[in-house]
């Protein structure tokens, strides 16, 4: 059979996806609990950085316009127009991010050359890899930005900020085992109270000064930078984090849908925050005074307290939804072989994009905590929280490039000048935030540049290994172990059969060649037998352990291989089964990158083509590799390969992750050498 087309996996047009159902006011609703939680929680932080941070510029009337001239129209660029109204009609089957964005670019030859390609496709990676920089950082920043809060009441309450925000990081992190399905509910209807805040907020303070909305015109952001040179393009720096979170607007439209998240935005979240941005600013030209801490200035002190636990609350909703970004990136990682296998816990019965990964969660909550007493204020961490997400930005815009040139077919004198437009804000943030390197922003390009290798590591280390077990270059281990493709150890072999498998060792030994000769002198027995295998070519190197050391057959015999797809889930069409003969069936089982392959499951499905596999006369036949590094061969440094033996040794087992019963499992081991 052949391979399947994505057309051929598409959705009838009334097939709506599970995430979309609802009505828009609905999903709107949802959506704010769980898409603007970074976005929305930035007037904490973003007008105080301006005035009152590492770079901070003069508070004057001139300056606080300029700023306010700055985030409202950064907002109504990079948010409104680059994002929600083109970036996110990228989306693969509903699904957004950098990886579903990849995923639409051909990968044709004809349509575009392998070396463009690869360069995408490493900008992808990148921009993935920030991700979990910016996963580590905007917990921090967040939610330390919150509790400085307390600050405003007491001075000596900066004595248990740190404390108290490793407390509260500490049970972020720890609740993520639990879920967030409970919970998850209430989040929106909490956003919809902080963004109502935010908005009287700032109404009560724009009637002090009602000039403010001056601002709008953005002539002052032009005179801002003519006034204040370098100093004020520094400032670009700090203005960016009005913006921050609007990756998250692309990466989370598969939950909800673009024209909820669009609604949700116009209606809400957009007004909402141009009204406090304006109140702080007319605040500061009313009260100079409060230039330390804007935001909380805007209410009396009885009210700070409240308003620092409804603050904190809306920071650990924002920080769920980057945390959970993070899960989800890794397991889609995972599906297109760029991370090893680790263990996924499927926390809704519900929702399958509700999972957690305890060992991403424990490296993610030690940073965190160990950033907070590091850095100890939100200031000394606004530069490293700008540089994370402006690096994003510029990859979004760069890898959307291709999207509408290569996918779309837009003509050059279409794409160049739009994405030109999209890139002189973002390189500018970029830069200012580039100049910031040595205050901070080295911290999550670290993290992504040892994510980054991570994910080449292993991702060359295994096209290595396939390469390796395609020749035949595996060792035997000893009585138990066997080479995968060695002739002599199948012991019913001859001259011709070993000529046979030498010509063919690319795929494998010919089926021709088990039926034909091999099985008419084995043994069947009852029962089914499944091998798992990378490619349906050929027959599975783990038969052929089975048969030196067994000499056996079962009755029914699966040939099974999960093939992963550049789709986020695959809804129809799933498996491919084809019958061999002699009770030999091929089974081909296709998923999307948001999906965890359960074998059980793929052999329950299969019986509606014929099959007829009983759990309890099932035995499943896993190939487990010993890998041992080899002096000679120069295809992968050393240091390399030592990581990839490493991460190879603590992956999770396929029995695990494919979740198949440990007690029908039956595993061969290869030694193989890179």
């Amino acid at each position: 059979m052949n391979d399947l087309t994505k057309e051929d996996l598409q959705e009838d047009p009334d097939d709506n996806y599970g995430h979309h159902k609802g009505s828009v006011f609905v999903l709107a609703l949802a959506a704010l609990g769980v898409v603007y939680g970074d976005i929305g929680t930035s007037p904490l932080y973003a007008i105080k950085e301006c005035f009152h941070g590492i770079h901070a510029i003069q508070l004057s009337k001139e300056n606080v316009f300029g700023v306010l001239s700055l985030a409202v129209w950064s907002l109504t660029i990079v948010i409104c127009i680059k994002y929600l109204i083109f970036v996110m009609r990228a989306d693969n089957r509903g699904e957004g991010g950098m990886f579903a964005l990849l995923a639409l670019i051909p990968t044709d030859k004809t349509k575009i050359s392998k070396r463009t390609r690869s360069v995408v496709g490493m900008a992808a990676l990148l921009g993935a890899s920030l991700l979990y920089g910016d996963g580590v950082i905007t917990p921090t920043m967040s939610v330390l930005s919150a509790v400085e809060g307390l600050e405003v009441i007491t001075t000596s309450a900066k004595n248990i900020t740190v404390p108290l925000t490793c407390v509260i990081l500490f049970f972020l992190f720890y609740v993520q085992k639990f879920g967030t399905a409970k919970i998850g509910r209430i989040f929106g209807p909490i956003m919809i109270l902080w963004f109502g805040t935010l908005s009287v907020l700032g109404i009560i303070n724009i009637m002090k000064f009602p000039g403010i909305f001056a601002a709008l015109n953005p002539e002052y952001a032009i005179e801002f930078f003519m006034h204040n040179g370098y100093k004020g393009f520094l400032i670009l720096g700090s203005v960016v984090l009005c913006i921050t979170g609007g990756e998250a607007l692309y990466a989370d439209m598969g939950h909800f849908g673009r024209k909820p998240i669009q609604f949700s935005w116009f209606t809400i979240v957009f007004p909402s925050l141009i009204l406090n941005y304006f109140g702080q600013g007319a605040l500061l030209l009313s009260n100079p005074l409060a230039v330390s801490n804007p935001f909380y200035s805007m209410l009396p002190k009885y009210l700070v307290l409240p308003m620092v636990f409804l603050a904190t609350i809306a920071t650990v909703i924002a920080s769920q939804a980057l945390i959970s970004g993070v899960f989800s990136i890794t397991r889609q990682g995972i599906q297109m072989g760029f991370l090893p296998r680790l263990n996924i816990i499927h926390t809704s019965e519900e929702t399958e994009g509700q999972i957690y990964i305890p060992s991403i969660n424990k490296l993610m909550m030690i940073a965190c905590i160990a950033i907070v007493i590091v850095f100890k204020q939100s200031s000394s961490l606004a530069a490293a929280y700008g540089l994370a997400v402006t690096a994003d930005m510029v990859l979004t815009s760069t890898v959307f490039f291709f999207v509408i040139t290569k996918a779309w077919k837009w003509p050059l004198y279409r794409a160049i000048p739009l994405v030109a437009f999209f890139l002189v804000f973002d390189l500018s943030y970029f830069a200012a935030n580039l100049l910031k390197f040595w205050d901070g922003g080295w911290f999550p390009f670290m993290i992504a540049m040892f994510v980054l290798n991570i994910m080449l590591i292993w991702r060359d280390g295994r096209e290595e290994l396939g390469k390796q077990i395609k020749a035949g270059r595996s060792k035997t281990l000893g009585t138990g172990y066997i080479s995968a493709l060695s002739v002599q150890s199948l012991n019913h072999g001859t001259t011709q059969l070993s000529d046979t498998i030498n010509q063919n060792n690319d795929a494998g030994l010919p089926l021709d060649i088990l039926l034909g000769e091999i099985l008419p002198t084995t043994v069947r027995v009852s029962g089914t037998a499944v091998f798992m295998s990378v490619s349906l070519k050929g027959i599975p190197p783990v038969l052929l352990h089975h048969l030196k050391h067994n000499q056996v057959l079962h009755e029914q015999v699966i040939f099974l291989s999960i093939k992963s797809l550049d789709v986020p889930v695959v809804r129809k069409n799933k498996l491919e089964v084809t019958e061999i003969g002699y009770g030999f069936y091929q089974i081909k089982a296709l998923y999307g990158f948001m999906e965890t392959p359960n074998v059980p499951d793929i052999i329950r499905l299969a019986e509606q083509f014929g099959l007829n596999a009983a759990p309890e006369s099932t035995t499943y036949y896993l190939g487990r590799e010993t890998i041992v590094i080899s002096p000679i061969r120069a295809t992968m440094m050393t240091w390399r390969k030592v990581v990839f033996t490493f991460m190879s040794k603590n992956a999770q087992p396929a029995t695990a992750y494919f979740s198949i019963p440990a007690t029908r499992v039956v595993e061969l081991g290869m030694q193989i050498e890179i």
